[in-house]
Parts: structure tokens; sequence; C-alpha cells
């Protein structure tokens, strides 16, 4: 899945030039860093005659990059409001293809803009596109799309209060179907009552044709209740068994009696076109973190999407901001022991100095997200303290920040130049670049995960790293001798890959021996000098 909370082009939020390929220098100038006077050097304000085209500009090359990276059965998903939404809708027809729309939800903010000269909008959208429509509802034709009642943990604590309150069944009663009236509790409208086993709606017994027609006895009344007309559609034992299981609601007026339905039984549901949670938690929850955020993605909305998802798939938000994905993830791989990894991206959008996030030290928006990460996984760590089950969940992360390759350009592209001294030779790697820049650029070219096991070891004063198990073991230590080469062949034979670093003090002969040294006692390893 890839999620994606973009710019709204509100003249405010848009720092991206349409320029979709920058370098570095380019991005700081248009990155939302402030000038010498503390303007900011591009926002794309109404008063911009391309005002939309920008933020297209911008967004459709994303978006087509998007396309590609999404499986056959994945989709996107992408929250928007009313100043771009039949753009992004036009542009994912182009891109995915009408017949690719699953839905486009309309979510309740619970913020009202009372500026508005006219009507005070209050709600979002996010708009969801299938990668391959066909192929998706082929995975999901035994399984459909299942997500937990909005607000059930939250419902569930306000019964609780007002049993605790010493309200009687009846005023419980009428407080829940005061409660369902809001918008986010209207999934619970009918699941008003309650009895030793929990909360149930009532459930008409009749709807049947040539049904039971035998009449039972109300326990509260010592009478025979009415028959529905055409009969009970349980036979005549099932309604002694319902009977006696409490299972049946009876009423004093006279009413049918109708069957208890059960919320424990029927926690979830296909999700809804209009969803509607309360910010304020999300507001908390940073408060206690002491991140200073505007706006957060509601993590009780992500967890709704991202759960419809197998347990162990990959999401990807490149508009991480606080990355409340990446924590919707972590929680919900903390609740039924999945494997879900989250790949944020963010761009270091400068925080300025004088607001509040800049005066606790936050230098830009990525650090933000990194520490909510770390905040959040001790959080859950602390939760399963003393909990017996064996599940240990993972709560690290790796950050990567973007850059030109490890090596000077002579490597790369010689451009037939002739260099004054042979010493721009020896060494291909820059001088700036440190064991780990060159152990992620191997793994990237050599098809291992970034989120693989990567253990340091000592070996005869070496620093070796290994790799996903021992598929790859790389030094990069300028020393190195034969001994220590024999030890890492013989401690990690069988691995697929060998990389070392030919420095100054590698002459043709080590090179020699650390191909020599492995064909003995690891033959299958491919080495690789650097």
């Amino acid at each position: 899945m890839i999620y994606i909370d973009p710019p709204y082009n509100t003249g405010n939020d848009f720092v991206y030039n349409d320029n979709f390929s920058m370098s570095v220098n380019d991005y700081s100038e248009v990155s939302g860093e402030s000038d010498d006077s503390g303007n900011r050097l591009f926002l794309n304000t109404s008063s911009n005659g391309r005002f939309h085209t920008d933020w297209l500009n911008m967004i459709y090359p994303r978006l087509s990059l998007s396309k590609d990276l999404l499986s056959e059965d994945g989709f996107i998903a992408i929250s928007i409001d009313d100043s771009e939404l039949n753009n992004i809708i036009n542009i994912c027809n182009e891109i995915f293809g009408e017949i690719n729309h699953i839905a486009t939800i309309v979510r309740n903010t619970n913020s009202s803009k009372n500026q508005s000269l006219f009507v005070s909008v209050s709600h979002e959208y996010c708009v969801l596109y299938a990668r391959n429509i066909e192929c998706l509802k082929e995975k999901h034709s035994e399984s459909k799309w299942s997500v937990p009642k909005n607000n059930i943990v939250e419902y569930k604590k306000k019964v609780e209060q007002l049993k605790k309150e010493g309200l009687t069944s009846e005023e419980i009663t009428e407080e829940l179907k005061t409660l369902t009236k809001y918008p986010r509790f209207i999934d619970f409208t009918n699941y008003w009552y309650f009895d030793k086993r929990g909360l149930y709606r009532k459930d008409n017994l009749g709807g049947v044709r040539n049904g039971n027609m035998k009449p039972i006895i109300n326990p509260l009344t010592g009478k025979e209740d009415p028959v529905p007309p055409g009969g009970f559609r349980y036979s005549e034992e099932k309604m002694n068994e319902l009977i006696a299981d409490e299972r049946i609601h009876f009423h004093t007026d006279g009413s049918l009696p109708v069957l208890k339905r059960y919320l424990s039984d029927n926690e979830e549901q296909r999700p809804k076109s209009i969803m509607s949670d309360d910010q304020r938690p999300d507001y908390s929850l940073l408060q206690r973190y002491n991140l200073p955020f505007d706006n957060p993605k509601q993590l009780a909305f992500m967890e709704r999407l991202l759960y419809v998802l197998d347990k162990d798939s990959v999401i990807l938000d490149f508009f991480a901001g606080s990355s409340t994905t990446a924590h919707a993830v972590m929680n919900l791989n903390n609740a039924d022991h999945g494997d879900r990894k989250f790949i944020m991206v963010q761009i270091p959008e400068h925080i300025d100095v004088s607001t509040e996030a800049g005066k606790l030290g936050y230098t830009n928006i990525c650090e933000i997200g990194k520490e909510r990460l770390r905040c959040a996984g001790r959080e859950l760590k602390i939760s399963q303290m003393g909990n017996e089950d064996e599940y240990s969940l993972d709560v690290g992360f790796r950050v990567f920040k973007c850059d030109s390759s490890n090596f000077r350009d002579i490597f790369y592209s010689p451009e037939g130049k002739c260099r004054e001294t042979l010493e721009d030779y020896v060494d291909v790697i820059k001088d700036d670049r440190g064991s780990e820049d060159l152990l992620v650029q191997v793994m990237l070219e050599s098809g291992i995960e970034l989120s693989s096991i990567i253990e340091r070891k000592d070996v005869q004063g070496n620093t070796v790293f290994s790799v996903d198990d021992g598929y790859l073991v790389a030094c990069f230590d300028d020393e190195i001798n034969d001994s220590t080469v024999t030890e890492i062949s013989k401690e990690m034979s069988g691995c697929m890959y060998a990389v070392f670093r030919s420095g100054s003090s590698m002459t043709d002969e080590m090179l020699a021996n650390i191909e020599q040294i492995f064909k003995t006692y690891s033959p299958q390893t491919k080495i690789r000098i650097l």
C-alpha cells in the first residue's frame, strides 16, 4: 500500500517547485527555508497564475512513479481536500485508470473553519485507487475488506463509565441512544442494551414463511408472547436453547420477543465511505511526546486503512510528516503480531527557530517524525512488560539520507580527463564516507533489503559486518591482513558475497591472497573489492 497526505495547495503548505528532478542545492532554495530577510523562498499562493498548475506538476510525476512501485494487488490512498479533489481524481484516472477507482472516503475532521464566509467545511477526502482492480477483487473474493467498527474501544469505555456511575439499565440505554447520534459513534446505533455477556442490539426472530408457530412463554410476564407473522425462523428445539441461554430479549408491553445480537460477535464491518474520528487524542499524544506538530493525521484513521492489508505488507508514505503512518504500522503489529514494514519519506523541510518546535531544537520535520517513532516504540515496549506472550515487537527503524555515490567521479565517469597525480586512482572512495555509507551502497547494489539484520563483529581488531545472517560479509578497514581474512572466511563460510576496501595499504599480492583464501574455505563466495 502507498498512503500519502500531500500538501493541499492552500498557499501556505506548498514548498515544492514544479521541477521534479532537483539537485540538493536546488532543493535547498525552494524547500521552505528562509532567505536573509526571513521570507519563505517559494509559496504557491492563489495570486500565482499557475496556482493549480504548479501543484499538478509536483504531484503528477510522484503518482506516476507510485503506480510502478505498487504490487499488482496493491492500492494507493491519497488524502486531499476540496481545493484539489477534482484534479487528483482526474490525474488518478489517467495514471491508474478510472476502472481502478475503489472509493472516495469522506472523513469528518471534527474541526470547523469558522472564518469561512459561507460554509464551515469540516471534512476532507481520501481517494483510493487499485493498481489492478481485477487482481484485488480476486484476492478478496472470499475475504472481503473488514475493519473494526469506528471508535469501538471508546464506545465500550463509555458504557463501563455509565455502569460505574450507578445508572440503571434503562438509563444507560437512553444515554447510549443519545451518544450514537454523534457521527463518531454512529456504527453502534441500536447497540443500546446489555446483559452479563455485554452489549447487544435487537434482531427480528421472524421474517420467514412457514416458520415455527409454537408460542413461547415470556419469563417476565409468565404468559405466551405473540408469534411473528409467518412464525419464528428457528425450530422449537432451537428456540428453547436460545431461551435457556438467555439470548432472547423479552418485553413486558406485549411486543414480539427479539434475538440478542452481541457486539462482541460483530465488532468488524466493511469500511464505510464516511468516517469520523476524534482528533483530540492525536494532539494529546504529541503533547505527551513533547512534539509540536500542526494537523497530524489521525492515528485511528490510519490504523483503519492499514487494517485491510496482509500482516506482512509493506507500506510507503512519501509525505511522511510526523510519521503517523509508521506509528499506525507499529500499533497494528503490536495488536495482531503482524510483520508489516514501513518506508517513510520526508524532505527535510526547515523549521524556523522562532517556532515552538524550533525552540525545542528541531531543525526539520524529519527530526520530529523520528522522535515520534522512538517515543511510540518505548511506549509499546513498556506495554509488553509482564506479558507472557512470546511475541516481541520490533520497534526499530533505520534512517537514510539521499546522497550522491560514495565513489569519486573517476570511478563512474572518467570523461577521458587526465589527473595531475596518480593519487586520485589509489582510492576511489570519497574522503567523507565511512564504513556504514559503503555498506549501504553495497547492500543496495546486491539487492539486499535495507531492513536486513546487520551485525557488527570484531575479528582480530578489524570491524566486520555480517548482513542477513551472513549472506553478505564486509570489511572496509584500511589495514587488513591474511590472518584476518582467513578467520572471516572460516567463521562465515557459506556467505554469498564478501566485500573489502582496496585502500592505500592493500597490495596486489594481498588482493590475490584474499581470493585464494576464500577459494580454500568458502569457494562459493563472490569477492568484491571496492
